[in-house]
């Protein structure tokens, strides 16, 4: 089935969402972070830098301080400014900060960003949401939004490099229910957090930097 080439076409079904062009370059991207992510930490682990000062020193700092500004920049990374909140999740679980608060401020931080976002999108409208984008791409995460509703947004928020925060704006646009916008931000941002902290902490153990 020939997938989608322009705004006016509608995935016919959700696996032919990676026909998107921005869908697809999205994820190549996430891809490409990944790998490099990898190469550093095997560089990482190759030098041995574990008893290294300053790894010391990031260490003790982020363990003290770490959870507020974690608090913080997930708020700004839930709006639409890109703050990469998911690496710094794995890089503060990789430096000792305790998983379970971890996950619940980043979790709680990046809901409160994106609901800024849904309250811009209810109170300001189309115009506000058309300056933070392309026409074209608006055209298609609404009509992607028609066809798939929240099973789009769930999908968009367990996929980091999916721009969820652009489709929360939508939500606030068109005044979609919010309790179902803040369970499933809440949710699907904590499995997200989740296994970024887990990796990050097992990451932390195998380089010795925590």
């Amino acid at each position: 089935m020939r997938g989608p080439t322009n705004a006016d076409d509608v995935p016919a079904k959700f696996s032919d969402l990676l026909r998107i062009r921005w869908v697809r370059s999205s994820l190549i991207l996430g891809a490409v972070l990944t790998i490099m992510g990898l190469i550093v930490l095997l560089l990482l682990k190759s030098f041995d830098v574990s008893n290294a000062w300053y790894i010391a020193d990031a260490k003790a700092f982020v363990v003290k301080y770490g959870l507020a500004g974690i608090f913080l920049i997930t708020i700004i990374a839930g709006t639409l400014i890109p703050m990469g909140s998911p690496a710094l999740v794995a890089a503060a679980a990789m430096l000792g900060v305790p998983k379970v608060p971890l996950i619940i401020v980043a979790t709680s931080g990046f809901t409160i960003g994106m609901t800024t976002n849904y309250v811009l999108g209810y109170y300001l409208g189309r115009p506000f949401v058309e300056k933070k984008t392309t026409a074209e791409m608006l055209r298609e995460m609404s009509r992607l939004w028609e066809k798939f509703g929240w099973i789009l947004y769930a999908f968009f928020g367990i996929i980091p490099v999916l721009p969820v925060e652009l489709l929360s704006l939508i939500c606030g646009m068109i005044k979609a229910r919010l309790s179902a916008f803040l369970v499933l931000t809440f949710v699907s941002r904590l499995i997200v957090f989740a296994i970024l902290a887990y990796f990050g902490e097992q990451t932390g153990f195998w380089i010795g930097g925590s």
